[in-house]
């Protein structure tokens, strides 16, 4: 879908606190967009907690680190507050980002695909997973930066 070169596609959304997010946001720092099918479920709990406990590291590497589901921002606050996460998690209610990214064939989708994707601080795409392990994703994404 997305190959290492293009321009990540643009995108305006809110995470779990009501704060808003545009890619542009984010220019001149790598970004690492992780989507998940489903708040507070097994895989998505451990992947979630792998991009927590090194988050340290990301920012060593001029990363920020975007959870983005389908979750509303309720689901993802009472995930984001359980678990302790440090980072904004995206509630992509209207799948405009699910859809641009790869994460899901059309607005129906009940969840996203874990779908993972690395945009670099020009802005355009230097990885893009079209599907990736819960466990594994955030250290290889963390070698891949």
């Amino acid at each position: 879908m997305l190959a290492p070169g293009d321009v990540a596609p643009d995108f305006t959304v809110r995470d779990h606190t009501g704060r808003t997010h545009r890619l542009a946001d984010y220019h001149g720092k790598n970004v690492v967009l992780w989507f998940y099918p489903k708040a507070d479920t097994p895989g998505c709990t451990a992947e979630g907690c792998g991009f927590r406990d090194q988050k340290s590291e990301y920012e060593q590497k001029n990363a920020v680190i975007l959870g983005v589901s389908f979750d509303t921002l309720e689901e993802n606050k009472a995930f984001a507050e359980k678990f302790g996460f440090n980072f904004p998690l995206l509630s992509d209610t209207d799948r405009a980002l699910g859809l641009a990214y790869g994460a899901c064939d059309d607005v129906k989708s009940p969840n996203a695909r874990r779908v993972g994707v690395i945009i670099g601080p020009d802005g355009k795409v230097k990885a893009w997973y079209p599907k990736v392990d819960a466990r594994a994703f955030p250290q290889e994404a963390l070698k891949q930066l």
